[in-house]
């Protein structure tokens, strides 16, 4: 596809310079971008073009800005917040739920009392198969879809529209969570292997719809500044430190497990349909379409009419394996981040105990593990992404990235090594639990920092129109740490 990109006059006379102007205008009238200035060097260097993107919607009569227009009332930055925090919602609720399943699948004794009558109860002393299996069902049925589509979400960027993937993601995603709130006042003790398999189907899909949601978000801000990067990622640490208090909160009110898990997927219901409603505000904003457009390379073929017009015209295709070779040390480093994050936390780190559990204190017996594992760990993580944002170390540096994303792995012994129980084969050598806790906050803010720094930089090792390949490349290899740390987890448990 040509495009009239730009005029430039071989002329000194400023006659012919404003034919030549006009007949490119009218060549062009609905297929590209206004010029903003009238010299040759504006012409050069303030060339844009729509996004080759059904999904982007820029009306003919102002679709190019030569000033960037102003995010007011911070409205974008707040609505990437809560897009970030809507990535990991799904995931967070389903796994915060653990009372919810364990009662959904308890023992059921049958006490038959009258025709069709039967009394329920719960066996509190062992747990059964399902109970026993479930979270690795959940592992499993989360980590597999979830990879598998934020690959496939790269390859499929430029064939599906950018709001298709948005928004028909978040109401699959909506509707699936409203089927499993319903079902919590279902009585499934008849059909619990149903149950089961209803319920790591909508996993299944849940997780296909939310790499969709996530992996197409980053390549949205891998258009936009670094501040709004950090917010979508400061988002989905915001995302764990708010499922963290849910469940502190639910212990702490002493609610039931139905209860609480109606109380959680409730939660998730609003926060999805107000994720799905911001988006659809951002979408037509003036602000979000003006980062939409894409600007050309610097390289540009040019055709020379017979009538003395200089036509730009652009002839530049994504290259998925130029973009790798550009990014990939980022794509490591992403990878190494959450491999090692995923291959200890939450599967090792939620059987650390407190060194006083047992005497009677509520610290110690109920609320260690939520606090510690869970909230301090994301505060801590959501600390690190915001560090990130102020502090960019090292920049352009992939090297020294990888360098200090292999450093963490000292992480994974330390916390081996930690109060982890039950276990057979590894001694303890970390009992005292400030110990334990500083080692967590260590272990978080390192894991959000590098996070968002590989995201920020990643971005701005390739050409403009590259960028939400870059970011969605990264969101693959994000995905794959994350299925091969939750691998790994399940053997670092072995051998505790």
């Amino acid at each position: 596809m040509h495009i009239v990109n730009g005029i430039r006059d071989s002329h000194s006379d400023s006659v012919t310079r404003a034919i030549h102007y006009r007949k490119a205008m009218a060549y062009s009238i609905n297929r590209r971008p206004l010029l903003g200035g009238a010299s040759d060097s504006e012409f050069e260097d303030e060339l844009e073009t729509e996004v080759d993107d059904p999904n982007v919607n820029i009306p003919d009569e102002k679709p190019f800005l030569k000033h960037e227009p102003r995010d007011k009332y911070h409205i974008a930055y707040i609505i990437f917040y809560l897009l970030g925090i809507n990535t990991l919602i799904p995931w967070s609720f389903f796994v915060t739920a653990n009372d919810y399943w364990m009662y959904k699948f308890r023992e059921i004794h049958e006490n038959n009392t009258g025709r069709h009558n039967y009394t329920h109860t719960e066996n509190l002393e062992t747990k059964t198969d399902l109970q026993a299996s479930f979270i690795s069902y959940l592992s499993v049925s989360s980590a597999l879809p979830n990879t598998l589509f934020l690959i496939l979400n790269t390859f499929i960027s430029k064939k599906i529209s950018l709001t298709t993937r948005m928004i028909g993601s978040q109401c699959i995603i909506l509707l699936l969570f409203i089927l499993t709130t319903v079902l919590v006042k279902v009585n499934t003790d008849e059909w619990q292997n149903a149950f089961l398999v209803i319920t790591l189907t909508t996993v299944a899909v849940v997780n296909m719809a939310s790499a969709i949601f996530g992996g197409s978000l980053m390549g949205i801000v891998g258009r936009f500044s670094p501040r709004y990067i950090t917010a979508m990622m400061g988002g989905q640490a915001v995302g764990g430190i708010f499922t963290a208090l849910a469940e502190i909160g639910s212990l702490w009110i002493g609610a039931s497990p139905v209860l609480s898990g109606l109380l959680y997927f409730i939660i998730g219901d609003v926060l999805l349909f107000l994720s799905l409603i911001a988006y659809i505000i951002l979408e037509k904003a003036i602000f979000f379409k003006h980062h939409m457009i894409e600007k050309l390379p610097e390289s540009l073929n040019t055709d020379f009419p017979v009538d003395g017009e200089v036509i730009f015209s652009q002839n530049y295709t994504i290259s998925y394996t130029r973009i790798f070779k550009k990014t990939w040390h980022y794509g490591f480093s992403i990878f190494l981040v959450f491999f090692i994050s995923l291959s200890v936390y939450p599967a090792v780190t939620v059987l650390i105990e407190s060194q006083d559990k047992g005497k009677g204190y509520a610290w110690n017996d109920i609320y260690f593990v939520p606090v510690v594992t869970y909230l301090i760990f994301s505060t801590g993580d959501y600390v690190g992404r915001l560090l990130a944002g102020y502090f960019l170390w090292p920049k352009n540096k992939p090297w020294q990235v990888i360098l200090l994303c292999f450093i963490r792995t000292i992480f994974v012994p330390v916390i081996l090594f930690c109060n982890a129980q039950p276990r057979s084969h590894l001694p303890v050598y970390i009992r005292d639990d400030i110990y334990y806790i500083l080692i967590t906050i260590a272990f978080s803010i390192t894991n959000g920092y590098l996070c968002n720094i590989v995201l920020i930089l990643a971005p701005m090792a390739v050409e403009i129109q590259e960028r939400e390949i870059a970011s969605l490349m990264m969101g693959a290899f994000l995905g794959i740490g994350l299925a091969a740390g939750s691998a790994l987890s399940l053997v670092m448990v072995k051998v505790l």
